[in-house]
């Protein structure tokens, strides 16, 4: 799953749509140009498939949204594309954006041009035939020279169009939680949140939140509901949706206006500070889920990764207030915070069972490039990886990276693993979620949301993948240096 926060197969076996690269595909076919999107990850190309489809359409400029567990492989494929085709090579996307100089270095030659943070208009200067020197945020390979281009300032998210879902077919992206099919939406970018764990604030799109109008945002449900009439839900997946009261007010009032509510849900990200008086607004107004990052179960953990201006006390209030509107409650969860101790770590669990929660997800502190906690593990020697392969184990499924004397790698998935186990596995918890089913739909996800616990669960018992055992990997020297020089980016 490339756009998540974890790019690894996700516990939920659930995809994530690329609003993003297809907001880039959008800017280009509005200047003229012939675009594909190959939906490899999704759709489980083999590299062959992508490779017929690619040459078929014989691309000029080909960008690949890189990750830090798959960028070898990425670099691979990109290869072969770029033999077959003779074309420029663009990698965008978080890792990229972290590590531009290492990306081209050990690409030897494959990588043209990396696009940094926010590549809508840069992917478009370089299609139109822009002189690369001359591109804003870009860096780029010279001969051999790796030059970094001046940042260009952050884009107005209301001159974007909207994504070119044309391109893509919404039941490619299962989800356990969501209805099906869904869609996403963008309400805005950027985070006023300094959590330490995040890459897109600090990597992709600042600490700006920037919001697009209302009319625009319920355009774009109307424009999705158009171009796709089956689709039951859309998914607003900024990170803070409803850190700006007026915002909320306007979307939500704009979507009664024209009786939208009425025709489609849709769900959101939310943190627990939001101000509790726009829950019967959002309520009305059609919201049915409310994707929660409670994150930790005792309030030195939150503290530990920045999660500012919340508390323990204060989740609890929320989600009582949210279950009795009605609300569809899923919460995120993490284990391994610096400090992390059993104690702690059974603590989070606990606190998770006593909340009104439909559906959970709990995770290790994700640790990448370009973040502060990578950073911060990395001088502390509290990080595992010495190679971005070791990302993922063998399965590609997420490895826990960070180890600390008093609670090991071990014993942070144990403790994921039991902290599933202990909320899913409760006679209440089954039949909630058995009486919660009103629809094909309902089932359809609730089916899904099984076959992937049990096949996650299944693998692990079965010790079909390792968490703790790296792979044999080569020792890069020059990898090695750029991880040494690593810098937290836009901290």
């Amino acid at each position: 799953m490339r756009v998540a926060r974890w790019a690894a197969k996700s516990r939920g076996r659930v995809q994530r749509h690329p609003e993003y690269m297809l907001t880039a595909a959008q800017v280009l076919i509005d200047q003229g140009h012939d675009v594909i999107y190959v939906e490899a990850a999704a759709r489980n190309f083999t590299p062959e498939e992508t490779y017929k489809i690619v040459n078929d359409f014989k691309p000029e400029l080909l960008m690949l949204h890189a990750t830090t567990p798959s960028i070898y492989n990425d670099i691979e494929q990109a290869k072969v594309i770029k033999e077959q085709n003779n074309c420029k090579v663009a990698f965008v996307g978080q890792h990229a954006s972290a590590e531009p100089e290492n990306t081209i270095t050990i690409s030897e030659g494959v990588v043209d041009y990396i696009l940094l943070g926010e590549y809508d208009y840069t992917l478009r200067d370089l299609a139109d035939g822009l002189t690369p020197s001359k591109v804003l945020s870009l860096v780029w390979n010279d001969g051999g020279n790796i030059i970094t281009n001046p940042q260009r300032q952050s884009i107005d998210v209301n001159e974007l169009p909207f994504p070119a879902w044309q391109l893509i077919e919404p039941e490619w992206y299962p989800d356990g939680g969501k209805k099906f099919p869904f869609l996403t939406l963008m309400t805005g970018r950027g985070c006023n949140n300094g959590c330490t764990f995040c890459r897109d604030p600090q990597i992709m799109y600042g600490y700006r939140l920037r919001n697009r109008t209302a009319q625009s945002v319920v355009d774009e449900m109307e424009y999705d509901i158009k171009l796709h009439p089956q689709v039951r839900e859309i998914m607003f997946e900024t990170d803070t949706f409803a850190a700006d009261d007026e915002h909320v007010t306007e979307v939500c009032n704009e979507i009664i206006k024209r009786g939208l509510h009425k025709k489609i849900s849709w769900s959101c990200n939310m943190r627990v500070n939001t101000n509790l008086d726009l829950l019967p607004l959002m309520r009305k107004s059609g919201c049915r889920m409310l994707m929660t990052g409670f994150e930790f179960g005792y309030d030195e953990g939150l503290k530990a990764v920045a999660k500012g201006g919340v508390d323990v006390a204060m989740a609890a209030k929320y989600a009582h207030k949210a279950n009795e509107l009605g609300f569809t409650i899923h919460g995120c969860f993490m284990i391994g915070a610096p400090g992390e101790t059993r104690e702690t770590a059974q603590q989070t669990i606990d606190f998770a069972k006593s909340l009104p929660l439909d559906t959970i997800q709990i995770t290790g502190v994700a640790t990448y490039p370009g973040t502060s906690i990578y950073k911060w593990a990395k001088e502390n020697e509290y990080l595992r990886a010495n190679d971005w392969r070791e990302w993922l184990n063998a399965e590609k499924e997420q490895r826990t990276l960070l180890s600390y004397p008093q609670f090991s790698s071990q014993d942070i998935d144990e403790y994921i693993d039991r902290g599933l186990k202990e909320f899913y596995l409760r006679p209440k918890q089954i039949w909630q979620m058995f009486i919660s089913i009103r629809s094909v739909g309902d089932l359809l996800r609730k089916i899904h949301g099984f076959k992937a616990f049990t096949d996650y669960f299944y693998k692990k018992l079965s010790g079909k993948f390792d968490n703790h055992d790296m792979p044999e990997t080569p020792a890069l020297e020059k990898q090695a240096e750029s991880i040494e020089r690593c810098e937290t980016v836009g901290v």
